[in-house]
């Protein structure tokens, strides 16, 4: 059931216009609202509201619960979410371009989310000049700003994020083709993902920023800035920002959607993050962390979690990765099983390289079995035509690490020899390390309607 509260300016007049009295009675007589207000009756009490011919805002509209059929956000209005918000299979959201949604404050159960469910829709076609914005409810931005006018990379976790779902195969640990987000408990039935439709649609996000964000959604679980879950490549993502998010910036579980032009800015916990065997195509990309905002890993990338669709490969393409302040942790992180390409990355400014993970039998700690280590080896991950800007050699950009897999979950060893056949292929495949950068994405697409562009994250 749709649920909605929504408050007119008219209907505040209307009100007004019942309220008969005396210019000596006027509550009015003796107040002076600021500049964009206009002074208004209330009963015996007199308040300032805004002026819908000087500010063109119509009103406030709170939102909660499920929305059923199709639901059109226009940007005349401001959206509040309070709790989660879901868009139930066989539903449409429209959010036209424009239009600033809100989330309420709150933590666990009451935490402020939107969440597109499995055969559900979304249809958010921002523009350049008019893009669309998710924030907290104590954001003061309006239809029209870029730059927030009180918030800044410092606010995060001031509400939750937004979640796509839909029915393209993922890897999850079970062994089922379906799985439950992070976050949402498992009777709830709009948190399933996954299946068996690679061309899946949820609709079409164009133009977004998603900011503040990245509450505690779920027991030790904060929610990443934007969530995709097992969504289809029948799916247009473009041009996406999230800013100052408290948990990861954008990850995907498995699925296979495209997106192009994607940034994440100064968020606390991983940029880009890879799991349960992402197949799409990431293309443009860039982040950019600081040890001011506790970045984590530029990119943190995971394949299969279990026995089904195990063979999926991602590509990372164009992508751009800075550390502020040389203070974030590591440029990235290639963890269990990936299987993918990164292809033209420029990582500028890190003191903290590229960890690719090793693991071995438990018997003698030291025999290789198949993980990111092994995958690299034959192939199956990759960085290739990339570079590393700064004073560094080639045998500085990664590291081998060992999973814990040995007795008392010690590390397994790794030799010199292990690095170093990491260290040819990063040569064999064409990356180099540099003084400036000549690689990456294009900036240029981030520009006019990103914040990260607005506050001179770019130059």
């Amino acid at each position: 059931m749709k649920v909605s509260k929504i408050f007119f300016l008219s209907t505040l007049i209307f009100g007004a216009l019942l309220f008969s009295c005396s210019d000596d009675d006027d509550p009015c007589a003796d107040t002076t609202c600021p500049e964009g207000f206009v002074e208004l009756p209330i009963g015996v009490d007199c308040e300032c509201v805004e002026d819908e011919d000087a500010t063109g805002t119509a009103g406030i509209v709170e939102v909660s619960g499920s929305l059923e059929g199709t639901t059109t956000w226009t940007k005349d209005n401001v959206y509040v979410l309070n709790g989660r918000v879901v868009v139930d299979d066989g539903s449409k959201l429209i959010i036209e371009a424009g239009t600033v949604i809100k989330g309420e404050e709150g933590t666990g159960t009451i935490a402020s989310a939107l969440i597109i469910a499995r055969g559900a829709k979304i249809e958010a076609n921002g523009t350049a000049s008019e893009p669309i914005i998710f924030t907290s409810v104590l954001d003061e931005i309006t239809s029209g700003q870029i730059e927030s006018p009180n918030l800044s990379v410092d606010d995060n976790g001031l509400w939750g994020g937004l979640i796509v779902l839909g029915a393209a195969p993922v890897s999850v640990g079970s062994g089922d083709t379906e799985g439950q987000i992070e976050g949402i408990p498992a009777d709830d039935l709009f948190g399933r993902y996954g299946g068996d439709d690679v061309a899946d649609n949820s609709g079409i996000i164009r133009y977004m920023s998603v900011r503040h964000g990245g509450t505690l959604i779920g027991d030790e679980n904060e929610i990443n800035g934007i969530t995709f879950g097992g969504v289809g490549n029948g799916t247009v993502v473009e041009n996406i920002e999230v800013v100052a998010n408290l948990d990861d910036g954008v990850e995907w579980f498995g699925g296979t959607v495209n997106v192009t032009n994607v940034i994440v800015t100064n968020g606390e916990d991983d940029g880009l993050d890879i799991d349960q065997n992402y197949s799409g195509t990431i293309n443009n990309a860039i982040v950019i962390q600081s040890g001011l905002t506790v970045g984590d890993n530029a990119l943190e990338l995971d394949g299969p979690e279990g026995s089904t669709y195990v063979n999926g490969s991602f590509t990372i393409n164009n992508v751009t990765l800075i550390d502020e302040d040389g203070g974030a942790d590591t440029a990235g992180d290639i963890k269990s099983n990936t299987i993918g390409t990164i292809n033209n990355a420029s990582w500028r400014g890190y003191t903290d390289n590229v960890k690719i993970r090793s693991s071995c039998e438990e018997s003698d700690c030291s025999t290789v079995k198949d993980d990111s280590f092994s995958n690299y080896v034959s192939g199956l991950v990759r960085i290739t035509n990339s570079e590393w800007v700064g004073q560094a050699s080639l045998e500085d950009w990664t590291t081998v690490y060992g999973d814990g897999d040995c007795a008392e979950e010690a590390p397994c060893n790794i030799s010199n020899e292990m690095q170093l056949q990491i260290t040819d292929l990063l040569a064999a495949d064409g990356n180099a390390i540099v003084d400036s950068p000549t690689k990456g994405a294009d900036m240029s697409a981030f520009t006019g309607w990103t914040w990260s562009e607005a506050v001179g994250k770019l130059n």
